[in-house]
């Protein structure tokens, strides 16, 4: 047995406010596992994002290799957890290492346009490297990646536009 994560998401903001109320009204978390090794360096980043976490629910700042160290652990296996990703190479990680996301694939919220980025879709840019993670996790590891910011919108695969990228 392993954790049940309710939500894997990758999105620039990590803890936006829909995420923080509305994803979690709708996923009923126990906790918000927020996987970034930068953030995990950045520690006014963690404070103030960390007050975002709704009452009620525990929230944890880890590395990419913590992550699937946790995972693994049997200890952990009464979290059920938002996952949050800040990059598709990250997540892609998770995936690589072991964490099974077949059951509920992935959402992507906003990743912000960056030079030397190309607009996947509204609101979604990536470089080489970001959708090189997102093909791997589309077409190798056979996940449903799909766009919705918000638990309301209407979910959109990005598969056919990763399709038409050329980067």
């Amino acid at each position: 047995m392993t954790m049940d994560i309710r939500l894997a998401r990758i999105g620039s903001r990590l803890l936006p406010k829909q995420v923080a109320s509305g994803w979690v009204k709708v996923t009923m978390p126990n906790r918000i596992l927020i996987v970034s090794n930068r953030v995990v360096k950045d520690h006014l980043y963690q404070t103030l994002m960390l007050q975002s976490v709704p009452s009620g629910i525990e929230a944890n700042v880890m590395t990419v290799k913590k992550m699937l160290a946790v995972y693994q652990d049997p200890r952990f296996d009464t979290f059920k957890p938002l996952l949050l990703t800040e990059t598709a190479k990250d997540m892609a990680k998770l995936v690589k290492g072991g964490v099974d996301l077949t059951g509920i694939g992935i959402n992507l919220g906003i990743l912000a346009y960056r030079d030397g980025m190309k607009m996947l879709m509204n609101g979604v840019a990536v470089d080489k490297t970001e959708a090189d993670a997102l093909r791997f996790l589309t077409h190798k590891a056979h996940l449903k990646v799909v766009v919705q910011e918000n638990p309301t919108d209407t979910p959109q695969n990005i598969e056919p536009f990763l399709d038409q990228l050329t980067v």
